[in-house]
């Protein structure tokens, strides 16, 4: 029998950028608040000289142990789904600070367009324009209202940057400058604007200046080491939870961290939660922890996966289209790029930062006519500099034997003489994508694995095309020689080669409770004291990284947490 804690005000399940956020900011009103993280205890010594690409990069030192909990995948509904036994397509993180220890820092905000995706496109080309199966909706929000939560979380981050032309409008400029242009930044920018583009530099949470947020969090300025992506950042120069918000969750007295803490139900009454029960992993005891009121901030699948464990919501049916716990699963479209080589330039690949980087968005959202294209949406096409690990990176132009004498010249020739433009594509959501519970495979704990159900479609393959095209006229326009290597075929959706972490939906957002999980706050609207943050909630994918979007969600949702409290209960939407 589990353990009964004393009660709290708030539990959060999962300790990253969502939980750091919420406990933050509830701890300074005074809320006890006590934080479940289901990995160990990290702080930035950890990192100190341990640039090892073969320890982090490709044994995944920071990642969940998928030999005790997994996922299922599957591409049709009448396939058999079968476990991710080695990482691939996707990382999953897992300790303290989450993912947000191992990320780039690609920070943007999701576009205008993305707010009321569905509306606007009917609005601009009619219904038609949407095609058969693809279930987009509104989120419930606009940009013009998420926009203060916007400037808050890159304020509190350290975000550097410079104005998007052809982004929503700010309240603020960023706090501080961008980073610095490298020469590949440069010829990227000078192409673009030959082309009537427009490029600015990539909005970075690698500090350009040494910088100190408005809490008081003092951190010191970027080495473009060139190791960031899987790794964390031994000077504090990358915004992450451990060295931003929980410093200051913590230093409230009023939030305590139990790590090893593997959470697997919520516990509910009627629309109400009453707490968690969790498994201590290093002992295997089991505790309930009573509390006024449940933030799920974990992983996207983990969010989906312990709602629809506990019961809670309606389970998503594919073949009706009802219910909404596991809807609208959506991942990223990272084919369509082209990699241009130079015979008579040289570059320092080898430096770098995880956000450095020049992109444009003038093929991003609607930012250009859809009319006569088989897709809607797009990307944001950028050449980024983070930082070429000689393991993982080894280009050679197409027609290279791949082993042997030639093979090592142009190994060694084009090191640093390549530039790839890389073109990062919206995801749609399909009716025939979701996310379940696996009915075969188990984790370590008995309790059944998360099953992800999807492909891709001529709706990502088009974009991919489209986008390939316009990523090889900018390294044209760069001086690349005439061995391109462009990527324009998108095949089925393999999940064995990593293309990105962008996963996102399962608990989305919305204006209603027949469409959506959650209201505009990450309420839920069938369990008005559970409040899910995260990715989970983005009703479909943008072409940009979704930190920026999540952080900026979060911040609301501590607003309506404490909101939500003062209140007599209920729905605050």
């Amino acid at each position: 029998m589990a353990k009964k804690l004393p009660k709290v005000d708030v539990v959060i399940v999962g300790v990253g950028w969502g939980g750091g956020i919420i406990a933050s900011e509830l701890t300074k009103q005074g809320l006890t608040v006590v934080g479940l993280e289901r990995g160990k205890e990290r702080k930035t010594e950890d990192y100190f000289m341990v640039h090892d690409e073969l320890r982090y990069a490709l044994r995944y030192e920071m990642m969940q142990d998928l030999s005790k909990e997994t996922i299922t995948f599957r591409s049709k509904m009448n396939v058999r789904a079968l476990p991710m036994r080695s990482y691939g397509s996707f990382l999953i993180g897992t300790g303290l600070g989450g993912a947000g220890i191992h990320w780039n820092g690609q920070t943007f905000r999701f576009l205008p367009y993305d707010f009321e995706i569905r509306s606007k496109t009917i609005e601009r080309y009619g219904a038609k324009k949407i095609p058969e199966g693809m279930t987009i909706q509104d989120w419930g929000i606009t940009y013009d209202q998420l926009e203060p939560y916007f400037d808050k979380f890159e304020k509190m981050a350290g975000i550097a940057g410079e104005e998007n032309p052809l982004g929503g409008k700010r309240s603020s400029p960023y706090p501080i400058p961008p980073m610095r242009t490298t020469p590949s930044m440069k010829m990227f920018a000078d192409a673009a604007k030959k082309k009537s583009l427009h490029p600015y530099i990539l909005p970075s949470a690698n500090l350009s200046q040494a910088y100190t947020n408005p809490d008081g969090v003092a951190r010191a300025a970027c080495q473009y080491c060139g190791f960031c992506e899987r790794f964390g950042c031994e000077y504090g120069a990358k915004a992450d939870p451990v060295v931003t918000v929980i410093p200051v969750a913590k230093k409230t007295g009023k939030f305590e961290i139990r790590t090893h803490s593997h959470v697997r139900r919520i516990l509910h009454t009627g629309n109400k939660a009453t707490g968690v029960l969790y498994t201590d992993v290093t002992t295997g005891e089991e505790f309930e922890q009573p509390a006024d009121i449940v933030v799920m901030t974990s992983y996207v699948f983990n969010n989906a996966r312990i709602l629809l464990m506990s019961k809670l919501g309606k389970p998503y049916d594919p073949a009706t289209g009802k219910g909404v716990i596991g809807k609208n699963y959506a991942y990223q479209v990272m084919r369509g790029g082209a990699v241009g080589f130079f015979d008579d330039k040289e570059f320092n690949n080898f430096a770098g930062a995880g956000s450095l980087g020049m992109c444009l968005d003038d093929y991003n959202g609607d930012n250009f006519d859809h009319s006569d294209l088989k897709f809607i949406h797009g990307a944001n096409i950028a050449v980024t500099q983070t930082g070429f690990r000689p393991i993982g990176t080894n280009k050679v132009p197409p027609g290279t034997p791949s082993w042997g004498k030639d093979f090592k010249a142009a190994s060694i020739k084009y090191t640093n003489r390549f530039i790839s433009v890389g073109a990062q594509g919206a995801s749609m959501p399909f009716r025939q994508h979701f996310l379940d519970l696996d009915p075969t495979y188990k984790d370590a704990f008995g309790d059944p694995l998360m099953r992800i159900t999807y492909d891709f479609v001529d709706q990502d393959r088009e974009l991919a095309a489209f986008c390939a095209d316009k990523c090889a006229e900018i390294v044209k326009e760069m001086g690349a020689n005439e061995k391109l290597e462009i990527n324009r075929k998108l095949g089925p959706y393999d999940i064995t080669p990593y293309q990105s972490t962008h996963n996102t939906g399962g608990v989305i957002m919305g204006a209603s409770p027949e469409t959506s999980a959650v209201n505009n706050y990450l309420q839920m609207w069938d369990a008005e004291n559970v409040f899910v943050v995260g990715a989970s909630a983005f009703a479909h994918n943008s072409g940009y990284n979704p930190t920026g979007t999540m952080g900026a969600l979060s911040y609301r949702a501590a607003e309506g947490i404490l909101k939500y409290r003062k209140s007599a209960g209920g729905m605050i939407v």
